[in-house]
């Protein structure tokens, strides 16, 4: 059965996954009273927000990186012919201001300020950070936390998951880093980190960031935020720490531990969430 070429470009499966994400942001912001009736319609209309947001974002990048996608990705709809570079840009504005209108329906200022801003930061990271090096790792890393602020924003608790988010953007600059640092040969014409400053000191600035996550993880300890399951998050930053280690020798194998690390954060959070 073929899959309809706009869908299969959204990447739909990416972007259900992202709302999930979101529910879980919910959750870790306010356990379990973040299903409570009063939160669920703007929760479901923000994870409607993340679906269109991150299919807009794909949409942007086909339109963008139609001729690198013949070769690494030549099953995509843009390289295949099926839809033009013109009409994947189209769509990837139109659903990033769709992700901005339907944020307006939930009346939360917070809300509908973080969905802005994310559209905007995605926009302009397609067309113009992404080749910027560095500015694009900080873009990528502030998206990655605004989705949990996004989160907490919907249980009106904008800050409740401020820890996690800035724990998440840290390490995420630190593993974009290693990256631009793996892919140093392929990357002419772009201004990364490693290129302007040489690999041992953009490996030493993503260690810095690795250890940053560590570190900033000792805050919900001493202020009490989550529950007594939050101290599973020493896994995490053992592992942190191991990335950190690591990516003074092997790049790769540094931001391969510092996505373990993260998902074991993730999980300390969630759990933190549950209190008895």
């Amino acid at each position: 059965m073929s899959v309809n070429p706009y869908l299969q470009m959204f990447r739909m499966v990416n972007a259900v996954m992202g709302a999930v994400g979101l529910l879980v942001a919910c959750f870790m912001a306010a356990g379990t009273d973040a299903f409570a009736s009063e939160y669920l319609i703007d929760m479901a209309i923000c994870a409607a927000v993340v679906v269109v947001f991150v299919a807009g974002g794909n949409s942007i990048n086909d339109s963008i990186d139609y001729e690198i996608d013949k070769v690494s990705h030549p099953e995509r709809p843009v390289p295949m012919g099926k839809i033009t570079p013109k009409q994947a840009h189209a769509a990837g504005i139109s659903l990033l201001l769709l992700a901005v209108i339907l944020s307006i329906f939930t009346l939360d200022v917070a809300c509908i300020v973080i969905v802005v801003i994310a559209s905007v930061l995605m926009y302009l990271y397609e067309v113009m950070l992404k080749q910027r090096g560095f500015i694009g790792n900080l873009t990528i890393a502030v998206l990655t936390g605004m989705v949990f602020l996004l989160g907490s924003a919907i249980v009106h608790d904008v800050w409740a998951n401020l820890p996690p988010a800035l724990m998440a953007a840290l390490v995420s600059v630190g593993r974009e880093i290693c990256k631009d640092i793996e892919d140093m040969e392929g990357d002419e014409g772009r201004h990364t980190l490693p290129m302007m400053i040489g690999k041992r000191n953009a490996a030493i600035v993503a260690v810095l960031f690795f250890i940053a996550g560590p570190v900033l993880s000792i805050w919900p300890m001493v202020t009490g935020q989550y529950g007594p399951l939050y101290y599973v998050v020493v896994i995490a930053d053992a592992l942190f720490l191991y990335a950190a280690y690591l990516g003074m020798k092997d790049p790769h194998a540094g931001q391969s531990m510092a996505k373990k690390g993260m998902i074991f954060g993730l999980i300390a959070f969630i759990a933190g969430a549950i209190r008895f």
